[in-house]
């Protein structure tokens, strides 16, 4: 309840609202026509709805694999409706060891000589880079030292003839010498170790760089990059000479489509670039590969090299998320793929130069039994060297496919709103309604996915938050439904539940008192409203449960203390009480009761404030008092059965409610915990030791009324200074309104501290007001009236 009020209108209960309860307040009501109970006891329709809510969030937090795979097959969907736009001219070769190369060249794996010879030929071609989507993990057979072993049928002059001569192997490393060459590497999951202990014979990886929430980036990367315990590596004789090594393995989704490519991979205690980047860094003469993370895990590889910078948005893991175009076009005639080029046209030099200078080659292949066929979003048979030249086009060119932690985190917040929207509106507007809007949320949601990826390229996935929102709104649509067809069947329980034991009898006994209207009678008003509690509830603002169960402690005994009374309570407000005397039932000495119940009040306050500094020394938490401001007034009503002809409830209606909340409110003002009208003063007079506070004209009333205080329980009477104390106090004020200033001032003086200091603090607030009035006298015909600018 925050510690300002609205101004009421004339014939009106001043509802003050919080917007932390009454939210709350207003979720666990049920629908429409009836209250089901206290609001901290929800049903059991919202409790499962809330469940469906928590179960839904924990699952998309856990992430198994159908939920992956389904969120997939969306963003899959959105590759194929708007594929990347491929780079034409493409800075990117594709040298394909074809079914044309093997027939003119032989049966793979060539000898080493021949891919000598394809290296020579993109050499003469002014080739950028030449990257290998293979790997030369042993000697070469056709080898002359190997034949000179294997034959021994051969003379031995011959023999020792091709001992003598140059391996393959070396002959591959001389053209390996002349053309900036980049060698892949495979990794594996066996865990048989495939390499030796120095296997990593270079990487061009250089280190993480991290913010200032990752005190150990280079740490934080081993854990999060793609690991592969082995690494089947090419033979040394080759690695040495190379430009560059990276890995070239295309990891699966759980589905086994190609979506994501690690660009650096964690393999026996060591980070590896991918083949892509390394071709880019070797191809422009870089030096170094970064790896920039964040406290969710990496979030960039950069490549730094002498014609740019090349940033690359990556998953936690350093994943790439490959923008696909269109399958390429190869095996065609006369070449005329975009990127596929044959490997005999290039060794042959049938390819015009203008096709190949300064190009990023992979050397790959098509041929049928060699083919590496991988499923992707854009065609379930793609070659996977054709993979590699996707993300390189996609680095090239600055065009990438993102799904960052704020798409994720969106997602996680629709859901969470949609799902409380669902849990608070089904009830109360009915499901036909929600559904509307239901619809209109969903199809706003994926409106925005969609415009997120053509615009931006921003994966956000639609399907999850919409297939939960439907399970909530099936549970409550369901639950809705059973609950208004049992209410046709139970009206009497129905009422039961929302009015009043007493009221329901009369009700039972004559059914004509349920018509609207009610009759008029003198009741006393109480309004009980928590001081402070917008301080309170920051304390709670990550735990609204936490502040309901507060509520719900400071409310228990409060209500106690009114119904042992003979109270009735009307209505909760938030962290506001509302309750009233002599009504459905005559009570007698109404005003005595409700003097009697604010004390108790207190007293009750006192208990629960001991109770919660325990609890809160124990948990070693910071402590903040409850406290209270009480406002009694009595008066002509009208009580009765209120509201429309389809949704009604007993209360009170007058001027005397109104006057009874505002002051509620000025208790604080004038530093009390009660404030009373003159007329509940006139009737406890003699039964309740009591104090005038001032003549004032409430805020929203022009007409000024006489306010009092109750000093405390009866036995205040008998203190023997009470009646001293009275008098000086009506000196006091007597003084003050005739503008005596100096003369009230010394008798408030004189007054502090007596009867335990009860109006030390109202005293303090009229010190104050004097000193205005010093400076700023009111008129001379002054009355004394008191005008309130606050609540």
């Amino acid at each position: 309840m925050s510690d300002t009020k609205a101004p009421p209108a004339q014939g009106s209960v001043d509802k003050k609202p919080n917007l932390i309860l009454s939210f709350f307040t207003r979720m666990f009501r049920g629908s429409g026509k009836k209250r089901r109970g206290p609001w901290w006891k929800p049903g059991l329709p919202t409790l499962i709805a809330f469940a469906v809510l928590a179960t839904g969030v924990t699952v998309r937090v856990w992430d198994p694999d159908p939920v992956q795979t389904i969120r997939l097959r969306t963003f899959d969907m959105y590759n194929v409706v708007k594929p990347r736009v491929p780079l034409d001219p493409s800075p990117v070769i594709i040298v394909d060891i074809d079914e044309k190369s093997l027939a003119e060249v032989g049966q793979w794996p060539w000898p080493r000589t021949q891919v000598a010879r394809l290296l020579t030929a993109l050499r003469d071609y002014g080739i950028a880079v030449v990257g290998f989507d293979i790997v030369f993990a042993e000697l070469d057979r056709t080898s002359p030292d190997l034949l000179a072993k294997s034959r021994e049928d051969l003379p031995a002059s011959v023999r020792d003839s091709l001992a003598q001569t140059p391996a393959n192997e070396s002959i591959m490393a001389e053209a390996m010498k002349t053309v900036r060459t980049v060698l892949g590497q495979a990794s594996t999951q066996s865990t048989q170790a495939l390499a030796p202990s120095d296997f990593a014979y270079s990487t061009s990886f250089k280190g993480a760089l991290g913010t200032k929430d990752v005190p150990d980036p280079n740490d934080e990367l081993f854990k999060r990059a793609v690991r592969f315990p082995t690494l089947v590596y090419n033979r040394p004789e080759l690695e040495q000479f190379a430009s560059g090594l990276g890995v070239f393995s295309i990891g699966e989704e759980v589905d086994g489509v190609v979506r994501r490519v690690p660009l650096v991979v964690h393999i026996s205690d060591v980070i590896k670039p991918a083949l892509s980047t390394e071709m880019i860094r070797v191809g422009f003469a870089g030096n170094s590969i970064f790896a920039f993370l964040t406290v969710g895990g990496i979030s960039e590889v950069r490549l730094q090299t002498p014609r740019g910078n090349f940033p690359i948005p990556t998953d936690s893991k350093g994943q790439i998320w490959v923008y696909f175009a269109k399958p390429d076009s190869f095996n065609m005639p006369n070449n005329e793929g975009r990127m596929y080029i044959s490997a005999s046209d290039i060794m042959e030099k049938r390819v015009p130069p203008e096709r190949i200078s300064g190009r990023l080659a992979i050397v790959g292949t098509s041929a049928v039994g060699l083919l590496d066929i991988r499923a992707t979003p854009i065609s379930p048979r793609l070659p996977g060297v054709e993979v590699h030249a996707n993300i390189l086009e996609n680095v090239l060119s600055q065009t990438f496919v993102r799904y960052p932690e704020t798409m994720q985190l969106t997602e996680f917040v629709a859901m969470g709103v949609v799902g409380l929207l669902l849990i608070f509106f089904i009830p109360r507007v009915g499901p036909v309604v929600t559904l509307v809007g239901l619809t209109v949320a969903i199809g706003g949601f994926a409106g925005t996915s969609w415009f997120l990826f053509s615009e931006q390229r921003l994966l956000l996935d639609a399907t999850y938050p919409a297939g939960l929102s439907l399970a909530i709104y099936g549970v409550l649509a369901f639950a809705n439904y059973a609950r208004d067809a049992a209410e046709k069947r139970q009206v009497r329980g129905a009422f039961a539940q929302y009015l009043s034991p007493d009221l329901v009898e009369q009700l039972a006994a004559d059914p004509d008192k349920l018509k609207l209207g009610g009759e008029t009678k003198r009741m006393t008003l109480l309004f009980c409203d928590v001081r402070g509690f917008t301080t309170i509830s920051e304390q709670y603002k990550a735990d609204p449960q936490g502040l309901t169960v507060l509520i719900n402690r400071l409310l228990t005994p409060l209500t106690d203390d009114i119904l042992k009374r003979q109270g009735t309570i009307d209505k909760y407000m938030g962290d506001c009480i509302m309750a009233f005397w002599n009504a459905p039932l005559d009570v007698p000495n109404q005003e005595r009761m409700a003097s009697e119940a604010a004390i108790a009040m207190f007293q009750s306050l006192i208990v629960l404030n001991e109770e919660r500094k325990r609890e809160a020394l124990e948990e070693n938490k910071t402590f903040l008092p409850l406290n209270i401001g009480i406002g009694i007034n009595s008066g002509d009503c009208v009580v009765g059965n209120m509201g429309s002809a389809q949704r009604f409830d007993y209360s009170v209606l007058g001027d005397a409610v109104n006057l009874a909340a505002r002051l509620e409110g000025q208790s604080k003002s004038y530093g009390v915990g009660i404030v009373i009208g003159e007329e509940t003063a006139l009737a406890i007079d003699g039964h309740f030791p009591l104090a005038e506070l001032d003549l004032i004209a409430v805020k929203g009333k022009t007409e000024a009324v006489r306010i009092f205080t109750i000093l405390g329980g009866p036995e205040v009477l008998q203190d023997p200074d009470y009646s001293n104390v009275v008098a000086q106090h009506a000196e006091m004020l007597r003084a003050y309104r005739a503008q005596e200033w100096d003369d009230a001032a010394r008798t408030m003086n004189a007054l502090k501290g007596r009867l335990s200091g009860v109006l030390d603090g109202f005293y303090d607030i009229y010190m104050a007001r004097l000193e205005e009035f010093r400076d700023n006298p009111p008129p001379a015909d002054w009355d004394g009236v008191y005008v309130a600018t606050s609540k």
